[in-house]
């Protein structure tokens, strides 16, 4: 069953993407309840399913390759994906009566219903781009460009010619995103005053929009394009811009100025996809307001099981008025788990449990 903010998202979008319009295409005219037969992701820690932990030493070291990560009944076990269960991708599979998505660096795994190409810690731009404004960012990160071209290399393997790509992928739902967060976390978490960050949100969202027309190129023409979190909200945010100014905070105890950048992004996006609707008339391109939601679920949480005490705390973590401490992160040694994970919203302090999912 989908959980919180899944439902929501789910309820007020597939309705949209199942009736597109404008196609030629008599197959989907005939089955368009429900005309998906694959799904492919690409994004960052929000939609990994497995791909960072088997990016070589570093990513079989990362938290997520252990428990208590994966602990919940949906699995018992770490997968890589930074929650305690499932992600929002894995609800939309579900939901869709798919298979769970396999992750792209899987040898094996099943990719005849898709594949995720998600990697915890991804960005949007290129390395040089960071480079260039004086941003570390990992060895692991693997940008946008680099799961569009393993997507194309996947499609290679799929198919015998363009045409027969284009045909399948008129029957599959494709997610740009969410991506773009990490741009601006390597960029605050290192000190970048707001102003000079702004001024990244039209790099990033050109990045986005040009993955898009990529996809819509191979023969996408269903597209969900996710928006930014209320990062205000979030408790490694909380922690780590702290205010001593009761104004700073809004009726939610989240971080105005964090937010309203966060919609400054989204906005920037939402202009941008419309400029690629009136463009490409035949493909349904739909932003997904996770912005909306992540408040709808914090706004309701009491009449959703959450423990009213605990919405800007994590589940798994220690210290703080926050329970997150950045030294040591959930999966450390000695940091426990709350005994209610299915009454929390945070489960590490960055990501979110499969609960408010």
């Amino acid at each position: 069953m989908a959980s919180r903010l899944c439902m929501f998202l789910i309820l007020s979008s597939l309705f949209i993407l199942s009736s597109a319009t404008n196609t030629t295409n008599t197959t989907i005219a005939q089955d368009k309840i429900c005309p998906f037969k694959s799904i492919y992701q690409f994004g960052d820690s929000i939609s990994d399913v497995g791909n960072l932990i088997r990016k070589g030493p570093a990513g079989a070291r990362s938290y997520a390759a252990r428990l208590p990560y994966g602990q919940a009944p949906s699995f018992h076990r770490p997968t890589g994906r930074c929650s305690n269960g499932l992600l929002m991708i894995d609800y939309f599979a579900m939901a869709l009566h798919l298979p769970l998505l396999s992750p792209y660096l899987q040898p094996f795994g099943p990719k005849d219903h898709g594949v995720n190409f998600a990697v915890a810690g991804s960005t949007a731009m290129d390395s040089p781009f960071f480079a260039a404004r004086d941003i570390h960012v990992p060895q692991s990160n693997t940008p946008l460009s680099l799961q569009l071209k393993w997507f194309r290399n996947h499609l290679n393997e799929l198919c015998q010619t363009h045409k027969d790509c284009a045909k399948r992928l008129q029957r599959a739902l494709v997610f740009v995103g969410e991506i773009g967060g990490n741009d601006y976390n390597y960029a605050f978490f290192q000190g970048k005053p707001v102003e000079e960050i702004r001024t990244y949100v039209p790099h990033v969202v050109r990045s986005i929009t040009d993955a898009v027309e990529d996809v819509i190129h191979e023969g996408a023409i269903r597209v969900v394009v996710p928006g930014n979190f209320p990062v205000g909200c979030i408790p490694i945010y909380l922690t780590s811009f702290p205010s001593s100014d009761p104004n700073a905070y809004d009726d939610m105890k989240c971080l105005k100025d964090l937010n309203k950048f966060a919609l400054y992004h989204n906005n920037h996006l939402q202009r941008a996809l419309e400029n690629l609707r009136q463009k490409y008339p035949h493909v349904i391109i739909l932003y997904a307001d996770y912005y909306t939601a992540f408040q709808s679920v914090l706004r309701h949480a009491p009449y959703l099981g959450f423990d009213q005490g605990s919405l800007n705390k994590a589940c798994c973590g220690i210290g703080g008025q926050y329970n997150y401490d950045g030294s040591r992160m959930c999966g450390h040694a000695g940091v426990p788990v709350c005994s209610n994970p299915k009454q929390h919203i945070h489960w590490d302090g960055v990501h979110l449990t499969q609960e408010a999912l």
